[in-house]
């Protein structure tokens, strides 16, 4: 009997231990709310819009503080990203904006390598994010969008274009 509840104690102990890892960890590869969105730069022009909603509490700040270009990433979102991005070639430019009316939004985005990070906040008077960079990689993004303030949800258009 000792030995049962013993056992019984460790398949307990194990359980929990493998739960926390599964659901501590916030970001999944291929896995968004909102699902993929796939570009490939074959005509001179590409154009995608996609909707969601902000909401969370996940700190994006806690994925990467800054992005190679020493802008904040702030803002909170759920953990998992919100949208995936297959970039099918490299992109020599790709602008990323999100239009929610004014709300204060933000963006996040972690490319194929997770070490490139890209972080953007208000764009010019508005208040809500965008992202224009150059020299995109081929691959797998995770694009998170965010608001300035925790469980904050509001609905968005995110526009993509080179």
């Amino acid at each position: 009997m000792k030995l049962c509840r013993s056992l019984f104690k460790l398949s307990i102990s194990c359980f929990i231990s493998i739960f926390t890892v599964i659901s501590s960890n916030p970001v999944t590869a291929n896995n968004s709310f909102f699902g993929k969105i796939s570009l490939s730069p074959n005509s001179e022009t590409v154009k995608k819009t996609v909707t969601g909603y902000t909401g969370g509490a996940f700190s994006l700040s806690s994925v990467r503080k800054r992005d190679a270009n020493r802008n904040l990433c702030i803002g909170f979102a759920d953990p998992k990203p919100d949208h995936i991005l297959v970039l099918e070639k490299d992109f020599p430019k790709l602008n990323i904006k999100v239009s929610s009316g004014g709300h204060d939004t933000t963006l996040l985005i972690v490319g194929p390598d997770k070490k490139t990070v890209h972080c953007g906040d208000d764009t010019g008077k508005s208040k809500d994010a965008s992202i224009n960079r150059r020299n995109w990689k081929a691959g797998t993004y995770q694009i998170w969008v965010g608001s300035f303030k925790a469980r904050t949800r509001k609905t968005y258009r995110l526009s993509l274009q080179n």
